[in-house]
């Protein structure tokens, strides 16, 4: 299951998991999205349906957890990729509480409540993969992006916490922190923002989806067991520690 699977990194991710025998379930606030992004996994011939689920909902997303439990008889593989950047290339003090409130809402609370409820249908199996998409900005800080970089703060404080909680079992539950990956919601950041991220990174360029896709395939495979409550990096060199 894949949130915000519907384009830029959830959508790389989706077509990296279904190449490789995955059956995977899109969740997108917008449906038409994520049915279109399905079409063309459909198209090369990959296993992959769309729902429609708002990961600040908590009815919502333990609904729609529950009905692909009951669709597809369990769950292997969780990857939290619903995210926004919200104000950006804005100071702290400029920054509108109804923009911190929206970025904490989609980023921080939809991380905790998709990991809650994968882990729920996890546990009877003891076996399960989860994947929350931070960001360097959440080690880092990045000026001008104050509700982001707290949102993602937080996501990896999530991961350090549940990762120890279910460290005895055989689910593991990671985090993955890029630097600025080449995706639409990136052009649609400030130009200077993104040169502000794009500047800090010693490889002198953007991640490809592609990139990202891989480290997140391998994190969420069996081959990965020895690996909880991590943040990985995918930064060009931004992060060395």
């Amino acid at each position: 299951m894949i949130t915000g699977g519907a384009q830029g990194i959830g959508a790389s991710i989706s077509a990296r998991l279904a190449s490789e025998g995955a059956q995977v379930v899109v969740f997108d606030r917008d449906l038409a999205l994520a049915e279109s992004a399905v079409a063309t996994l459909s198209e090369e011939g990959l296993s992959a349906k769309a729902m429609a689920v708002d990961v600040t909902d908590e009815a919502e997303v333990s609904a729609a957890f529950q009905l692909v439990a009951d669709q597809l008889g369990r769950l292997d593989v969780m990857v939290n990729c619903a995210g926004i950047v919200g104000p950006n290339a804005t100071s702290v003090a400029d920054t509108p509480s109804n923009g911190w409130e929206e970025v904490i809402r989609i980023n921080l609370t939809g991380s905790f409540l998709a990991a809650k409820f994968a882990l729920k249908a996890m546990l009877p199996r003891d076996y399960g993969r989860i994947l929350l998409i931070a960001s360097i900005a959440g080690k880092e800080g990045n000026a001008g992006m104050c509700g982001y970089s707290a949102s993602k703060a937080g996501v990896i404080g999530l991961v350090k916490s549940a990762g120890k909680e279910y460290a005895e079992t055989g689910i593991t539950i990671n985090g993955l922190a890029p630097a600025v990956i080449e995706t639409q919601m990136v052009a649609n950041m400030s130009p200077v923002q993104v040169k502000y991220m794009t500047d800090r990174i010693p490889m002198k360029r953007c991640g490809t989806l592609e990139e990202i896709a891989a480290l997140a395939a391998w994190i969420v495979s069996p081959e990965a067991a020895f690996n909880t409550g991590f943040t990985f990096d995918l930064s060009g060199g931004r992060a060395v520690y």
